[in-house]
């Protein structure tokens, strides 16, 4: 959507958002939506733990107001409202920008790709990902979008209904995945992707209308009762390790002193950091406790059918990197990034 359609919207979103300011108005505030919902366990655990830590890095000079998915605007158009300065950044989740430029498919979800969030986090980090988010960034809205970092912070379980022990059982299975890059990869390996709501995936698994499903992180899973009804969950996950990206205004950025702008660099990966080892601890202790239970079984894939969903899911990765230059950018950095930490020869 472009600037012009979206100045009302925007600008009604903007008088709605209250501003948190310290004593004397000394604190200045970085006004952020994310994709996290309210109630998440990610959304509290940041704005409890995190946003006081931002205070005490930049000597109570500079603070964060993470607001929830859809309090200002819409998800899918935090980078206008950046952009306009009706947000001054954006913590969410890079696919959902896959429409403006194929690249953000690749930086936001590279399925199958790597092993664990770590690794994932290491390519934003140290590989090249967040440089490729930046070009991608600054053709779609040329110096309007400062890209702090990326990453992920969990890896995603898959909920299947019918025992999936390895590539060869996903053939012939239906399961629940968005349009794009996911259901490439899952039609590829001989599944049926059918794109449904994630508000209706229990409904589908329990009506045997699909028997897998592209859901969530375990510990959401479960708080959602999937394994009551598709009790042969895989963890670790096989798929998705959904990207989240940092960004915040060009304009208010240059605003900030060098010492915020290293404060808010450094802030960014340390609270990933943590949130990511917060978010396995969780997923863990539920893991221990459910292959205690008779009537689930979890289920981890081999590495050697791990590999093998690999190699099926880099044939639709590169047909994805061919429809932008970017796309084609941010997948060779992957791959050098791969080839470096071993996960690919």
């Amino acid at each position: 959507m472009g600037f012009c359609k979206l100045t009302k919207t925007l600008a009604i979103g903007l008088a709605a958002v209250p501003l948190a300011v310290g004593a004397a108005g000394a604190m200045d505030t970085l006004r952020v939506q994310s994709s996290f919902n309210s109630g998440d366990i990610a959304y509290k655990y940041l704005n409890e733990k995190w946003v006081p830590e931002l205070e005490k890095m930049t000597a109570d000079t500079l603070t964060m107001q993470i607001m929830p998915n859809g309090s200002v605007v819409p998800h899918r158009e935090t980078p206008e409202a950046v952009a306009l300065g009706v947000l001054d950044g954006d913590l969410t989740a890079i696919a959902y920008f896959t429409g403006r430029n194929p690249a953000f498919a690749i930086l936001g979800d590279l399925i199958a790709g790597y092993d664990n969030p770590q690794q994932t986090q290491g390519f934003c980090r140290d590989g090249g990902g967040e440089d490729a988010l930046q070009e991608t960034w600054n053709k779609v809205l040329p110096d309007k979008v400062h890209v702090v970092g990326c990453g992920p912070y969990t890896r995603e379980a898959l909920v299947a209904a019918v025992p999936i022990r390895g590539v060869e059982d996903l053939k012939g299975i239906k399961i629940r995945s968005p349009e794009g890059l996911a259901a490439d990869v899952f039609r590829r390996a001989g599944a049926t992707p059918v794109n449904i709501p994630f508000s209706e995936v229990y409904t589908a698994l329990q009506q045997g209308i699909v028997q897998a499903a592209d859901a969530s992180a375990y510990m959401n899973n479960d708080a959602n009762g999937m394994h009551k009804i598709a009790a042969y969950p895989l963890f670790p996950g096989i798929h998705s390790q959904a990207t989240m990206q940092f960004t915040i205004s060009q304009k208010k950025w240059d605003t900030l002193t060098a010492d915020q702008r290293k404060a808010v660099d450094e802030w960014f990966y340390k609270a990933w950091d943590d949130l990511r080892e917060y978010s396995q601890e969780q997923d863990l202790e539920i893991v221990a406790r459910d292959k205690k239970n008779p009537k689930i079984e979890v289920i981890d894939w081999p590495q050697p059918d791990r590999d093998k969903f690999r190699a099926i899911a880099m044939e639709a990765w590169k047909a994805f990197a061919e429809k932008s230059p970017e796309a084609r950018k941010a997948l060779d950095a992957h791959l050098a990034y791969m080839k470096k930490t071993g996960l690919v020869k």
